[in-house]
């Protein structure tokens, strides 16, 4: 069962680190808001699907290299990778908070929402009940094997991952629920962290990118699916992870959605595009 709707019943202290793609000294503090998410950066941009930007602005990053993140912008601003963020705010419930971001990218600590969920626990409060949205009918979004989709329900909801790199991936194919339980968030799903396979991030240090990071801060898995200088913590990290940032993807709807969704190799930009999909229909 989801949780009970949250707010903050005061400030975190600053969470300091870098930016992934930045490579720049970042900081994050949440802050007690009563409507909704927004990112206070350079000026204000309410955390909603319409503000995703595909093409993020970033220094020295190759036009050709494909940054796979979630971007929010606006006239004069922009708010780097703040899947992580939204994930901890939406895992845990909370549906209002001002995101104070310094650096323009929320920082990534060790690729999980782990600090941040931890950070915003403690400090929630019993909030209203924002209005859901329903479906009257199952959405399909699809983009080659991939898709999302979402089929109604009367109440509640449940996100399920399904991660499928192919037979010679060293990474198998595995799968990561979630239904609403901060508890559950906590426990399995915000200490999952990104990762990139070794060829991904050879190309990305050949592009000048990552230069600040160490597989020991970061994933990178080898081609005997172990990680380098590090260890997974859970059998199935990498299905968990991708199910953290549908979360906080999917948080950008602004509203609970009243529906079991499945993602099939998913990433950001589908999520996206799923998310535009359900506000032209929904109710």
């Amino acid at each position: 069962m989801p949780s009970p709707p949250m707010l903050l019943s005061r400030s975190t202290s600053p969470i300091h680190g870098r930016g992934l793609f930045s490579g720049q000294p970042a900081s994050i503090t949440f802050h007690p808001h009563d409507d909704g998410i927004i990112i206070r950066c350079t000026a204000p941009i309410p955390a909603v699907t319409a503000n995703v930007t595909p093409k993020p602005t970033i220094p020295g990053i190759p036009p050709q290299f494909p940054i796979r993140n979630t971007t929010l912008a606006a006239p004069n601003a922009q708010a780097l990778t703040i899947e992580h963020a939204m994930s901890a705010l939406a895992g845990l419930g909370i549906t209002a908070a001002a995101i104070e971001l310094t650096g323009g990218e929320v920082p990534i600590l060790d690729g999980s929402a782990r600090d941040f969920a931890h950070a915003l626990a403690p400090l929630r409060i019993p909030g209203p009940t924002p209005r859901p949205i329903t479906l009257a009918a199952p959405i399909e979004v699809r983009e080659g094997d991939a898709f999302i989709k979402a089929a109604p329900r009367a109440a509640g909801f449940s996100y399920t991952y399904e991660l499928d790199y192919g037979p010679t991936s060293p990474i198998p194919r595995q799968t990561a629920t979630w239904s609403g339980d901060a508890d559950d968030y906590l426990a399995n799903i915000a200490p999952a962290r990104t990762f990139s396979l070794s060829h991904e991030a050879a190309a990305a240090r050949a592009a000048g990118l990552f230069s600040s990071f160490t597989p020991s801060d970061l994933l990178v898995i080898a081609p005997d699916g172990r990680p380098v200088d590090n260890a997974w913590r859970f059998d199935t990290e990498p299905a968990r992870h991708k199910l953290l940032d549908l979360i906080g993807d999917l948080a950008l709807l602004a509203r609970p959605l009243h529906a079991d969704i499945t993602a099939h190799k998913a990433g950001h930009a589908l999520t996206h595009k799923f998310c535009s999909a359900v506000l032209a229909i929904r109710s």
